[in-house]
């Protein structure tokens, strides 16, 4: 019996999230015929795209044993500053489409590489800096806008945020995300510094410049979801990722990363926003009630991390 033991904790730490997703595929299939038609699974994927790109950038951090409070008020840095240079009437559309996009991916990318020098230089935890980040981007953007909607857009930049072009994005996004983790010297770093940062540095791993890197990647991709949620309001929206960075967190612990570092998966990722965003969707189908949703939601992230112990388990 004691022998059978680990090799079903080795089946929970690889399968489990998966294993999780098709039960919820299976149960609400069966409580709404409406759930798994292709028009609601559609409607899923558009509903999650903007977190999981957060999430997939959270993953990065996470596996160096940080945290990134700040992507929810970096979104909305992201948006506005992507709408305001929408909103300037120069040149062609697509050319002020295309300067609004990199301007808002690289205001958020330049508050995720403040918040690594802040971790890096003057040697604050991650969760102190970017939860000083979190209130500062929030202030500033809010005080630039008088906390109005930057509105009036063309109706040309909605066209990123319909159809298949979000969810194309969001795979490009994952796709590209395994590419550096795995295949890639950055990648490998990322996991050593996540696993131990002290024999990562006696091995002649930059440390800094990991973290450094890991942090802009966080923010910029928080920003191409600020872009994106710009494009889906046609609109600037100030209050914009409000509480983000909890459900990209919830995203990252659901599919299988260790807060502690060193463990995870961009894939589980993806799985574990597809497990919130199909949980959150089946609910609806059934009326239950959003504040019901939310208390449903808090129980699978408990189940969620009383799983890590076991995938630590299994890996000892």
């Amino acid at each position: 019996m004691n022998a059978r033991r680990p090799n079903v904790l080795r089946i929970l730490a690889r399968y489990g999230i998966v294993v999780a997703l098709l039960i919820e595929l299976i149960v609400f299939s069966w409580a709404s015929e409406p759930f798994l038609t292709l028009e609601n699974q559609a409607n899923v994927m558009r509903q999650i795209f903007e977190i999981a790109i957060i999430a997939a950038g959270m993953t990065f951090v996470i596996l160096t044993a940080g945290i990134d409070l700040s992507v929810g008020s970096l979104v909305a840095a992201a948006g506005v500053s992507c709408a305001a240079v929408v909103a300037i009437d120069f040149g062609t559309l697509p050319l002020r489409i295309a300067a609004g996009c990199m301007t808002g991916v690289a205001v958020a990318a330049a508050g995720g590489l403040v918040n690594g020098l802040v971790i890096t230089v003057m040697r604050l935890p991650p969760f102190v800096a970017t939860l000083a980040m979190m209130t500062i981007a929030r202030g500033v953007v809010l005080h630039a806008t008088e906390s109005r909607t930057i509105s009036g857009l063309p109706e040309g930049f909605a066209a990123l945020s319909e159809g298949a072009t979000p969810i194309a994005i969001m795979l490009v996004v994952f796709i590209g995300s395994w590419l550096v983790l795995m295949r890639t010297v950055f990648g490998r770093h990322v996991y050593a510094v996540g696993g131990n940062a002290e024999a990562a540095r006696l091995c002649g791993i930059r440390v800094s410049r990991v973290l450094l890197k890991v942090y802009a990647i966080s923010g910029a991709l928080a920003g191409l979801a600020g872009v994106l949620g710009a494009a889906r309001l046609n609109s600037g929206y100030p209050r914009a990722g409000e509480l983000a960075e909890l459900d990209a967190i919830a995203a990252v612990v659901v599919g299988g990363a260790s807060l502690a570092g060193g463990r995870g998966s961009i894939w589980g990722t993806l799985v574990g926003a597809l497990v919130i965003g199909e949980l959150n969707n089946g609910l609806s189908l059934l009326h239950v009630e959003h504040f019901s949703k939310k208390i449903v939601v808090g129980v699978v992230l408990v189940l969620a991390a009383f799983l890590d112990r076991f995938r630590a388990e299994g890996k000892s």
